[in-house]
């Protein structure tokens, strides 16, 4: 069965994977970023290759997400996964099912501070993240390969991705808050974990020292310091030259108060009001 660490594009998601890959897939709790392929992305191109698909045709991989899924499950335990796609359909092609999945962590952020790390990522204006946000027909791939639509991740907008995960009942989702994740990492943390054990029926107890471990390896100091050594294997490369575009951007300096000005702020608010106040950040 799958568990899903899902999530809005840059909102946590990586930090996240971070912990629980130093938590679950090391001996000491150490973080390196190799660990990180115990949680692989779905859909990927890797899990789709027996199936008969059209890369060049955007959203054709969705007839066989299912079907990949099934695949993966052969092995009879269970399997973590990351996503950045809306739980929902692609006409008749659902995302996941219960037959194939067991749980979930959600991670949603306040969308004033995801959009000055999606402006990054994507080297956009704020006026053009703020459209890629709102866009419900929005889909992610793997932008370096022209016409290559393997990776294609259908996201639609902020609002409607974090409802999704949200507004269902065939699945156990835990929601979390990034910034109570920042603010209280070690409680927030806890419970991630035992939640994680509880759902998937793993029998071990809750390793306190391993978990802070896991928290003090993968703070953002020590990830941006190991990219700036050593390189991020999961940070793209510029459209504009062919420099690798900070994975880790700004940490705790990421604060829309400070950095975005007052007339867009106010913007902002007023677009993702309905959401804002759902998640009881106004």
């Amino acid at each position: 069965m799958i568990f899903w660490i899902a999530s809005y594009p840059k909102s946590g998601n990586t930090w996240m994977r971070a912990l629980l890959s130093a938590y679950f897939f090391s001996d000491d709790g150490i973080f390196n970023q190799n660990l990180l392929k115990y949680i692989s992305q779905f859909p990927q191109k890797k899990f789709l290759k027996e199936f008969k698909y059209n890369p060049n045709l955007v959203a054709d991989t969705s007839k066989f997400w299912i079907k990949a899924q099934e695949k993966i499950n052969l092995n009879k335990q269970v399997n973590f996964f990351k996503t950045h796609n809306i739980l929902g359909a692609i006409g008749e092609n659902n995302f996941t099912n219960a037959k194939n999945t067991i749980g979930c962590i959600y991670i949603v952020r306040d969308p004033r501070n995801v959009i000055t790390s999606l402006k990054n990522h994507y080297e956009l204006n704020y006026n053009e993240a703020l459209s890629f946000m709102k866009n419900d027909r929005k889909f992610i791939y793997d932008y370096n390969l022209k016409n290559d639509y393997s990776d294609f991740q259908f996201i639609s907008s902020w609002e409607n991705h974090f409802k999704s995960w949200k507004n269902q009942n065939f699945i156990k989702v835990k929601f979390i808050k990034y910034e109570d994740l920042y603010e209280k990492t070690y409680t927030v943390f806890k419970d991630v974990i035992e939640f994680i054990n509880y759902t998937c029926n793993f029998k071990q107890q809750f390793q306190k020292q391993k978990a802070i471990r896991a928290i003090d390896s993968t703070n953002f100091s020590k990830l941006s310091e190991m990219e700036k050594k050593i390189g991020f294997n999961e940070a793209i490369q510029s459209k504009k030259n062919n420099n690798k575009i900070p994975f880790f951007f700004m940490g705790i300096n990421n604060d829309w108060k400070k950095i975005i000005e007052k007339d867009f702020q106010k913007k902002l608010t007023t677009e993702f009001s309905a959401g804002l106040r759902e998640l009881l950040y106004i």
